[in-house]
Parts: structure tokens; sequence; C-alpha cells
């Protein structure tokens, strides 16, 4: 019978280059992931943050052939001033009206109905964004 020894030969079964090789790669990987996360968190933060002003239009009526009334609903920074833009359509797609709307009043929200003036009847009104004076825009 032959004895077996019980430690491994020395330096026979020691690290491979390809196994530093995968260990770089993970270090790598992970300093680039968490590079990312962070750029798209900021990006993300940067962006709810960074709204000045917002609104939706809540409804539409089409008042004649040549105006249409639109209920919008604005948010926005108490001190912040801009402007929404607005387009109306016709059934073919063209533009028949576009107009922008100022919003400087001192307050967080803001519900107006507003007219525009059309060169032919409207069938669609749509927000277009919105802008604030300082350039943050939806």
């Amino acid at each position: 019978m032959t004895a077996v020894p019980e430690t491994l030969p020395e330096n026979r079964y020691g690290r491979s280059a390809d196994q530093r090789a995968d260990r770089k790669l993970k270090i790598i990987g992970s300093v680039l992931g968490a590079v990312l996360l962070g750029v798209v968190g900021w990006i993300g933060y940067d962006y709810v943050t960074g709204q000045g002003i917002s609104a939706e239009v809540i409804k539409r009526q089409v008042v004649s052939d040549q105006r249409v009334d639109i209920h919008l609903e604005v948010r926005k920074d108490k001190d912040a001033k801009g402007y929404c833009t607005l387009r109306a359509q016709h059934e073919d797609g063209s533009d028949v009206a576009r107009k922008d709307f100022r919003f400087d009043e001192r307050t967080d929200r803001i519900d107006r109905v507003l007219s525009l003036r059309t060169t032919a009847r409207a069938t669609s009104v749509e927000l277009l964004g919105c802008t604030t004076d300082g350039g943050a825009s939806r």
C-alpha cells in the first residue's frame, strides 16, 4: 500500500492566469455597474426636481370653426415663471392653431380655461410642453 500525501504539492494547483483575469473583470464590472447606477440615479433626480412647470389638458370644447376652449391645469413651483404651448389640429392632421400661454402667477397650481383661435375646425388639442424662463421643460 502506498501512502497518499495529505497536502497538495506546492505550486501545482495555484491560481491560474484565467482566475486572475476573472477576478479583475469582476472588479471592473462592479465598479462600472456602480458608476452606471449613480449616473441613472442622478439623471432621475435631476429630472424629477428640475420640473419647473408641468401641465395637463383636462378637457377641450370646440366652440366654433374658429375657436376651441381648453381647460388646462398647471403645476409649478410658486416662484416659477414660464409658458405652455398648445396646438390644435384639423381632422386631416394639419395644424389649425398654435399658441404659447404664460403663467407668471405666484402660486403652485393654476386652473384656467384658455381659448385658441383656429383657422379651421379643430378636432384635437395637444399640449406640446411647458418651459420655465430658466429653461427647464417638460
